[in-house]
């Protein structure tokens, strides 16, 4: 289980979809939220875009594995697409905060791997946020607020990737998820691999 986190514009979504693009054997959790679609949004691939009464009820019935409240909306993992995908084998992507990513950890501690992507500096961010062309000024600034509050969060995770440039981040997430799956108590075929060079007969 994969997470990445981080500020608003600091990357993380461009880093997601690179790596869905070029990594097969990940499947993405979308998250529902009652947030506004945006326009370059599609329901059911970005996100599901859900009523607050929806929310609700799917928070109340245990139906979400993490949720939290940001800037103002609610957004939360449905747990039936992801443990499906575990029982299946396959790893999931999450792009989440940091309330959504202790509360994964606290659950399935063995199964995370997660990463933080930090901005190379606030006017960076501050730049990236206008760029986009998304949000209002004030909401922009809002975002700004928080994205302080977040980043005193960076040591909650196993890595920390400064996205100064798209395409050395994107390198390095990548080198990490390559990394984690070449871990030894994640190559379950590893173990009879093993057993069999031991047992070949070489004469």
């Amino acid at each position: 289980m994969l997470v990445l986190s981080s500020p608003s514009g600091a990357g993380k979504s461009t880093i997601a979809r690179n790596l869905l693009e070029k990594d097969h054997e990940l499947s993405l959790s979308v998250s529902v939220t009652t947030r506004a679609r945006r326009g370059s949004e599609i329901d059911g691939v970005h996100y599901r875009f859900v009523s607050q009464r929806e929310f609700e009820r799917l928070r109340d019935s245990d139906a979400l594995l993490e949720w939290a409240e940001v800037h103002g909306n609610s957004y939360g993992t449905p747990r039936e697409p992801v443990e499906t995908a575990m029982a299946e084998g396959r790893d999931m992507l999450f792009d989440i905060d940091w309330q959504g990513a202790l509360q994964l950890k606290e659950k399935m501690r063995a199964d995370i791997v997660s990463i933080f992507i930090l901005p190379p500096s606030m006017s960076e961010l501050k730049n990236r946020l206008k760029r986009r062309a998304e949000d209002s000024d004030e909401t922009i600034e809002r975002r700004l607020e928080n994205a302080r509050l977040e980043i005193e969060h960076w040591r909650d995770y196993d890595y920390v990737v400064v996205n100064r440039d798209l395409q050395p981040a994107f390198a390095e997430v990548k080198a990490i998820v390559t990394a984690e799956r070449l871990r030894r108590d994640r190559n379950s075929g590893l173990f009879d691999f093993v057993a069999g060079l031991l047992d070949e007969k070489t004469t």
